[in-house]
């Protein structure tokens, strides 16, 4: 039952039964999710890069919830080959329920994926456009699936450089993690609507953790050294997780966002979010759409609302 108040963890109601990938589930918001989820019954796949860090956190769910079913997913969003092998692994599941997209980085130095995409861009959307994709055809074979794109109160100022998606020319990294916050949004807000037109039986929803104090931010310096003193402003790690799972488990709009409902959107129980007039823009959705079926050479087949 949600709470007047917002929804958070005791929100959550059973998952026996069902089945969810969590990308980037090792630690911080993703660790809590999966966390949770599995609490409640759920069969939780971890997606991420390293076994040993993946193990890990598996044990520490099974310290908590010692039946918890949990398994690795081997998933790097920096190569699209390991993406296409990952989705291959996932839709050998019985079912899959919800595809949590959480991972992702953060203002880190000019770095380039696998396929040579400047790495915000490639990793944040590129990689969750390639993942969602290739697990839709897996998830609609279960009535009330769900697809939850994470992006970030740093969308609100996001700007896309459309003549510089790769950032041969400048790179700004605090202005390409604003861009590819914004094709997050962009993402989701496309993808709900031509799931919709295609009458599919999966919903498209997003979510933004507010500002959690999680390792995201170890690119940010100065941050981390007043970290204590804004550590009291920020959301926990626990309480960042509460909106994607709002958009997991809880009643939703499709289409709908959902962040902190608190302190500007940085903290607090989840409800519906602040969206910027961007991230609603169907000319802006479909231009992203078309780059990134180019850009990845993957085709979710859906055609425009």
């Amino acid at each position: 039952m949600a709470h007047s108040i917002g929804f958070t963890e005791a929100s959550v109601p059973d998952q026996t039964g069902k089945t969810f990938i969590v990308t980037g589930a090792n630690a911080g918001i993703g660790f809590e999710i999966s966390q949770v989820l599995a609490a409640r019954g759920a069969r939780v796949l971890l997606a991420c890069r390293e076994r040993t860090r993946a193990e890990q956190a598996i044990a520490r769910i099974r310290h908590i919830t010692p039946k918890a079913d949990l398994a690795w997913l081997p998933l790097d969003l920096g190569d699209l080959n390991n993406v296409r092998a990952a989705a291959e692994i996932a839709a050998r599941e019985p079912r899959i329920d919800v595809l949590i997209n959480n991972a992702g980085i953060m203002n880190p130095p000019l770095t380039r994926t696998e396929q040579g995409f400047e790495s915000q861009f490639g990793v944040n959307h590129l990689g969750v456009f390639g993942l969602t994709t290739l697990l839709l055809p897996k998830l609609a074979e279960t009535p009330g699936s769900r697809v939850v794109v994470t992006s970030s109160i740093a969308h609100l100022k996001g700007r896309i450089d459309w003549d510089d998606l790769n950032a041969e020319k400048s790179y700004n990294k605090n202005g390409r993690y604003g861009g590819s916050k914004l094709a997050n949004a962009l993402f989701f807000f496309e993808l709900d609507r031509r799931l919709r037109s295609a009458d599919s039986p999966v919903t498209a929803v997003g979510c933004h953790p507010g500002v959690a104090s999680t390792s995201l931010g170890r690119h940010m310096g100065i941050i981390q050294l007043v970290g204590p003193i804004v550590g009291l402003l920020l959301n926990s790690a626990a309480k960042g997780a509460w909106p994607a799972l709002q958009a997991a488990t809880g009643k939703v709009m499709p289409g709908g966002y959902y962040g902190p409902t608190g302190f500007g959107g940085i903290r607090g129980p989840s409800g519906e979010a602040k969206r910027a007039p961007d991230a609603q823009d169907p000319t802006l959705s479909k231009r992203l759409w078309d780059v990134s079926i180019a850009m990845t050479g993957i085709d979710p087949g859906l055609a425009p609302a």
